[in-house]
């Protein structure tokens, strides 16, 4: 059996994974998740947010080898703790997640998708250091096909979240490019475009792309689904 460690996306925090982490559990495997700082109970402050500190936190969470997934914006510090550090990880997994291209960054490669539906359902903060959801666009953008009570249980843990990471480039190399990764598209994502997922997915061995048809958020829409997901990928080695 794997151990997972499953790392959240923007303005989320390991909350998220409330459903998806028995499943797992049941499946037999070992499965936890993190907040990464300045989300959940972590009170880092938002100016001193960069990915090398997502990355870290990541890395100072592994003991020993992990099956690492990483939702939406978490591709990028998944990305960036294999390359420092691959023998802690068995394979990656992105979840609807950012693909990173060494040498861009989120926003960069967010700027190439043929269409870019988040912008209409966030707004910057004063001092320019964060965004955050529009409360009234939140179910339409990230939860749309998710249970009322997981769209309020979500809506009132949402967290600003930090620009700097997304607006680093990522540098990678060989050790990223030789750890094992899969990725899960979302077919009904109104967050990230579906088709800029396949594009992504694309640089991905056909085999170890999966689909899923939900939302931007499977962990709520289909938790036992993902978590059977996650398991058949874990056991294809």
């Amino acid at each position: 059996m794997a151990e997972f460690l499953l790392i959240h996306g923007s303005c989320h925090g390991a909350w998220c994974w409330r459903d998806v982490l028995p499943e797992l559990i049941g499946l037999g495997h070992t499965a936890r998740a993190l907040d990464l700082p300045s989300h959940g109970d972590d009170k880092t402050p938002i100016a001193e947010v960069t990915l090398d500190l997502y990355r870290d936190a990541i890395l100072d969470a592994i003991d020993t080898p992990v099956v690492l997934a990483g939702h939406s914006m978490a591709g990028f510090p998944i990305a960036a703790a294999a390359e420092k550090a691959p023998r802690k990880i068995v394979r990656l997994i992105h979840l609807c997640s950012y693909a990173p291209v060494s040498g861009m960054s989120l926003i960069d490669m967010r700027k190439e998708s043929p269409r870019q539906p988040l912008l209409d359902a966030i707004e910057k903060s004063a001092d320019g250091l964060s965004w955050a959801p529009i409360p009234e666009k939140a179910r339409k953008t990230f939860y749309h096909d998710c249970p009322d009570e997981a769209v309020a249980y979500a809506k009132a843990r949402i967290v600003p979240q930090a620009i700097l990471p997304q607006a680093t480039a990522l540098e990678l190399g060989e050790n990223y490019a030789r750890t094992a990764k899969s990725y899960i598209r979302c077919a009904n994502d109104q967050t990230i475009p579906p088709e800029y997922q396949s594009d992504m997915a694309a640089r991905f061995a056909p085999e170890d792309r999966y689909e899923m048809q939900t939302s931007h958020s499977p962990f709520f829409a289909d938790p036992k689904g993902l978590a059977q997901m996650l398991d058949k990928i874990a056991r294809a080695g």
